[in-house]
């Protein structure tokens, strides 16, 4: 299988693909150029660069990425020696943030708990999870935050606000969260209504939105056998439709319907998921 990830520099997706003959990831050049430079034809500056300079040429090579039309293509790639290589050609504070920011990637909290979203899926973990239960949701913030933070797994006891709404009162959680356990999860429209409720819920202090998409998408596949495909999901339609669930749920209903694939056993449909959906959590 191809393991792949995918990381957000200037909202722009780089990806990156792991090879085992090397043992070390390689970073797609044409993604690279696209967020540092913001070009409109990456693909054309990158084939020029490679033209120009033999060892950056000759230091690429081709593995298969997933393109926008979600076929694979072979695809020009480069390792730490041809990043630093590239950097050099254009220096900038921009080329140093991003140099900075793809070596340090894997020290963060975040990016630590996605490491652990992924070994759900490769150890198989994400197959006992309890699904559309509270205690299910639970036991994925135990996995994902466990060792990153002492509240993992664990119901806040404190309230909590973000950008001015305020989150479930403490004094009525338990008794939410139990009507939340409680609800219908037969039809599409159900099952989003749910997770709509777990969200205005938000029962823990840190983590809530990573947590809930996968509670999510478990309660789909066991219900409706899909689930939600989120690379197609933009992330400030998703962030403003999620606003205004509080008052009407149908903006994100449409978004995830529109989204929605039977790929549900697919090692990259659920991590380029989970790449997307730790990128929704990232400040603009």
């Amino acid at each position: 299988m191809i393991k792949t990830s995918i990381r957000f520099f200037n909202n722009i997706p780089v990806r990156s693909v792991w090879d085992e003959e090397t043992s070390k990831w390689w970073l797609c050049a044409v993604d690279i150029i696209e967020s540092l430079l913001l070009s409109k034809s990456p693909r054309k500056y990158w084939n020029t660069l490679k033209s120009r300079n033999n060892q950056l040429s000759s230091i690429c090579r081709q593995l298969k990425l997933t393109a926008k039309d979600g076929k694979k293509y072979l695809t020009d790639v480069i390792d730490e020696e041809g990043l630093n290589l590239l950097i050099a050609i254009f220096p900038s504070k921009k080329s140093e943030l991003f140099l900075k920011w793809i070596k340090t990637k894997g020290t963060s909290i975040d990016e630590q708990s996605k490491n652990k979203a992924y070994e759900m899926f490769e150890n198989g973990i994400i197959g006992d999870i309890e699904v559309g239960t509270t205690n299910g949701l639970k036991q994925i913030h135990a996995y994902l935050f466990g060792g990153l933070y002492d509240f993992a797994g664990q119901i806040r006891k404190l309230n909590i606000s973000k950008g001015g709404f305020v989150f479930a009162s403490v004094a009525f959680l338990d008794q939410t969260l139990a009507s939340i356990d409680a609800m219908a999860e037969e039809t599409i429209e159900q099952i989003v209504k749910k997770y709509v409720e777990m969200n205005v819920a938000h029962p823990f202090m840190e983590g809530n939105g990573r947590t809930t998409r996968i509670w999510l998408d478990l309660i789909l596949k066991k219900n409706l056998s899909v689930c939600v495909d989120w690379s197609k999901i933009d992330k400030n339609q998703y962030l403003n439709a999620m606003k205004l669930s509080v008052v009407d749920y149908t903006y994100i209903l449409n978004l995830i319907k529109n989204a929605l694939t039977n790929k549900i056993n697919d090692r990259e449909v659920f991590m380029k998921g989970i790449d997307y959906s730790y990128y929704y959590e990232e400040e603009n």
